[in-house]
């Protein structure tokens, strides 16, 4: 890598993967808390955790939407030189999400569990619905990529509050051939 070269993540790609994974999460944490009758019973709690399902699935839709599409507004373009910027594979981006989040899905997963006691299902099912919002967004993303025919592209480093969050100081653009992902985020 030449000195002062960067790597670049693509938005679309992060948002795609915290979705599949809190998707998966929530249906395995649903899964078990089906097999516990818990104390409102899981007529109850699969009607509460449907309901989550949706408000869930909402929240995470709409959540910083105006912040992504200011930031694809003014995104600048990657600079031309050679070596001057890495763009990471769409594995290497699932794969480094993961690593630094495992520990919070696994948490989350627990607890979805053991609030089956309680009301059973439900937070599984929420967290299912978080990732479903998630999913939906990705693919928004990638009709504004689509429609303005750029890949948007985040600095791993400032991701640590997600693809939108504070510390993002900015996107970075390319041409809809680059990388190995389509617009959306999903496998070419």
């Amino acid at each position: 890598m030449v000195r002062g070269a960067y790597a670049l993540s693509r938005v679309a790609v992060l948002v795609r993967t915290s979705g599949t994974w809190l998707w998966w999460t929530g249906l395995a944490a649903a899964a078990a808390g089906a097999a516990v009758p818990g104390l409102t019973g899981r007529r109850i709690g699969l009607f509460a955790g449907l309901a989550l399902f949706v408000v869930g699935a909402a929240v995470s839709f709409l959540a910083r939407q105006g912040r992504y599409r200011r930031l694809a507004e003014e995104a600048v373009k990657v600079p031309k030189a050679p070596g001057a910027v890495v763009l990471q594979d769409r594995a290497v981006t699932a794969r480094l999400w993961l690593r630094s989040r495992r520990g919070w899905l696994l948490l989350a997963l627990v607890a979805a569990v053991a609030s089956s006691f309680l009301v059973p299902v439900a937070a599984g099912l929420l967290l299912a619905g978080l990732g479903a919002g998630l999913r939906f967004k990705a693919a928004r993303l990638g009709r504004l990529e689509s429609e303005h025919e750029v890949l948007l592209w985040v600095r791993p480093e400032q991701v640590r509050r997600g693809p939108a969050g504070k510390d993002v100081t900015g996107y970075e653009t390319t041409g809809v051939r680059a990388g190995d992902a389509r617009p959306g985020g999903a496998r070419r």
